[in-house]
C-alpha cells in the first residue's frame, strides 16, 4: 500500500530581481489531478498532487513566463496529465513524455502536435533505487525508438549519472537526435572531481555542442539550502558551453522533506553563480526557446 500524497511545497518567493520576459523553468513536474489522472499502481514514490493550476501558480509566483513539464515515473507512460496541461497553455508550456517501444507512430505524432518536445529515458541505480526505477524507459528502449523519434522531431532527455552517460557515449551519439542531460549529470553524487576523466569527457561533449545540460542544483549537491558544493561544476559547465545550458528548478521537489528549497532562492543562486545578467538571460530565455521550440 502506498502512503498518502504529501503536501505541495509552499508557493515560492519572488527572486531578488525580476526575471526577463520569456524566462523558462526547464525542469518541473505535474501530477494529477488524481481523480482524472491516477498514479501508476506500481511506482517508487507517491508525489504531491501537483496540478496544472498549482504548476501555473508556481511559475507565476517566481516570474517564469514558460515552463517544461517532465513526466515523472509515478505516472509511468500515462502522459495524459501533462498533455491536458499543455492543451490548456500551448503558448506557455512544453512537455517531456515517458514512452516505451509499444508506442505507435500515430501516438508519437500526437505527442509532438500536443506540445511534447522530447521523451525521458532513465538509467538510475542508487541508494534510493537499488534495483532501478519502475515506470521508466531505459537506454535500450531509447536505442529502439530513436529513429522514429528523429522522424517526429523529438529529443531524448537522459536521467542518468555521468558515468552511465559516458559509458553509453558511442551509442547515444550515434542516435542522431538531440541529447539533454538531467540534473547536471550528477544524480546521487554529492561532489565532483575536476580531475575525473568522466567529467572531463562530459565537459568536452558539452563544449563540442553534442549535448545539452540542465542546471538543476537540487539533485547535484548536498549543502542545503545554498548548494555551494554544486557551484564549481556549475561554473565548469558555463565555461564549457553556455549555449547548451538551461535552468530547471525540479518543482515540486520530490522526497526532500525539511530540506525542500525555495524556488525563488534557487533562481537567486543560479544568477549569483552565473555572475552575468546577459549570460543568465541567455540560459533562461534564448536556450530553452531554441531547445523546446517556443
Amino acid at each position: 500500500m502506498h502512503p498518502a500524497p504529501p503536501p505541495l511545497p509552499a508557493l515560492p518567493s519572488r527572486p531578488r530581481a525580476p526575471l526577463p520576459a520569456g524566462a523558462c523553468d526547464a525542469h518541473t513536474h505535474i501530477f494529477g489531478p488524481f481523480d482524472r489522472f491516477p498514479l501508476a499502481p506500481e511506482r517508487n514514490y507517491t508525489p504531491p498532487e501537483a496540478t496544472p493550476e498549482a504548476h501555473r501558480a508556481m511559475l507565476d509566483a517566481v516570474g517564469f513566463d514558460r515552463g517544461i513539464a517532465v513526466q515523472g515515473s509515478a505516472h509511468g507512460t500515462d502522459n495524459r496529465a501533462i498533455a491536458a496541461a499543455l492543451a490548456a497553455a500551448p503558448d506557455r508550456l512544453r512537455g517531456i513524455a515517458v514512452i516505451d517501444d509499444t508506442i505507435t507512430d500515430a501516438e508519437l505524432a500526437a505527442l509532438r502536435a500536443g506540445g511534447f518536445s522530447g521523451a525521458r529515458f532513465t538509467q538510475i541505480v542508487s541508494k534510493r533505487y537499488p534495483n532501478g526505477m519502475v515506470g521508466v524507459s531505459d537506454f535500450r528502449t531509447l536505442e529502439k525508438l530513436a529513429p522514429r523519434m528523429r522522424e517526429h522531431g523529438l529529443h531524448a532527455q537522459l536521467f542518468a549519472n555521468c558515468d552511465t552517460v559516458i559509458a553509453a557515449r558511442d551509442l547515444l551519439l550515434s542516435l542522431g537526435i538531440p541529447l539533454v542531460i538531467d540534473h547536471m549529470a550528477k544524480v546521487g553524487q554529492a561532489e565532483w572531481n575536476a580531475t575525473s576523466p568522466l567529467y572531463r569527457e562530459l565537459l568536452a561533449l558539452l563544449r563540442e555542442g553534442r549535448l545539452w545540460v540542465k542546471l538543476t542544483q537540487v539533485r547535484s549537491a548536498a549543502c542545503f539550502p545554498d548548494y555551494e558544493d554544486a557551484r564549481p561544476f556549475h561554473e565548469a559547465l558555463l565555461k564549457a558551453n553556455p549555449d547548451r545550458l538551461v535552468f530547471g528548478s525540479d518543482w515540486p521537489l520530490l522526497n526532500l522533506g525539511d530540506k525542500t528549497p525555495d524556488v525563488g532562492h534557487l533562481v537567486d543562486r543560479f544568477r549569483d553563480w552565473t555572475g552575468d545578467d546577459a549570460l543568465a538571460n541567455r540560459i533562461l530565455v534564448d536556450n530553452p526557446a531554441a531547445l523546446y521550440g517556443f
